[in-house]
């Protein structure tokens, strides 16, 4: 294993933990704002694995760049559902009053 993949698992690993960690310790009621966050987050690692994907150095690089498009989107769109659904939640009921 090359030193620059065996650092590159490392630091995922450590911000996976991290992550994971940040995230339970979330109050509820700003779960919302913080999954609109992570909804522009995931914008972002889909324009990095398109980019990815569009340089076809290898097949494996051209592969994993696909993948990673098609992860970041369904990210993307649950995150969006997940917070439209919470935002309903907290319309008031019955009807408004012209």
């Amino acid at each position: 294993m090359s030193p620059e993949l065996e650092q590159g698992l490392y630091v995922f690993v450590l911000a996976t933990f991290v992550g994971l960690e940040v995230i339970r310790r979330v109050s509820p009621l700003l779960h919302t704002p913080l999954m609109s966050l992570t909804n522009a987050i995931s914008a972002i690692a889909v324009v990095g694995s398109i980019l990815v994907a569009g340089e076809q150095k290898t097949p494996l690089s051209t592969v994993l760049g696909t993948i990673a498009v098609g992860c970041s989107m369904v990210n993307i769109v649950g995150g969006y559902l997940i917070t439209y659904r919470m935002l309903r939640m907290f319309r008031k009921s019955g009807k408004e009053k012209p």
